[in-house]
């Protein structure tokens, strides 16, 4: 029996959800230092990950993480989208409509540099909540512009289990539904 449980613990850890725990300040205030969260690791498997989502993925080699190091952003742009910083009021765009990030880090801007990208099929463009404390797409656009290959991602974060106090559904932001598919 004990082997048993084992199996279907290894199987479901491996294939179905897993949790991590949030090392550095990069998500603020979205997700805290210590906080654990859920992942889905089977979503992606049904469909491809969307705009708004948070995910955990496996850095690519030239963003210089560890070998087991990964990382947790929240998908600006999905292959095809047009992104840009920033607009004559300071917001990001994602194929011409303006992104109205309420859940950014009090004080933070969009971005303080610009860029303006064009993500690749097959990838993402992914940012932190925590602008200035965030190491994202931004930090790598000598990078195949900054994007993650799909392929890279672990699973999509979809709810805050620990601690207690800080249970909740990570859900997408309401200014992403604006956003049209690419052209």
């Amino acid at each position: 029996m004990v082997a048993v449980v084992a199996v279907i613990a290894i199987v479901v850890r491996t294939y179905v959800v897993q949790t991590f725990y949030i090392p550095s300040g990069s998500m603020e205030q979205t997700l805290l230092v210590d906080d654990q969260v859920i992942v889905n690791k089977s979503v992606y498997r049904f469909r491809n990950p969307g705009r708004g989502e948070i995910v955990v993925f496996r850095p690519p080699a030239a963003w210089s993480a560890g070998p087991d190091e990964d990382y947790i952003k929240r998908i600006i742009g999905v292959g095809g989208d047009h992104v840009i910083c920033c607009d004559d009021q300071h917001r990001l765009t994602v194929n011409g409509v303006a992104l109205d990030e309420d859940y950014l880090f009090p004080g933070d801007v969009p971005s303080v540099s610009p860029f303006d990208v064009t993500v690749p099929g097959g990838c993402l463009f992914v940012m932190g909540d925590h602008r200035s404390a965030s190491a994202d797409s931004r930090a790598h656009l000598n990078a195949r512009s900054g994007t993650v290959p799909v392929d890279r991602v672990v699973g999509r974060a979809f709810v805050t289990s620990w601690p207690l106090s800080r249970w909740r559904s990570l859900s997408v932001p309401a200014t992403f539904a604006a956003v049209p598919d690419p052209h």
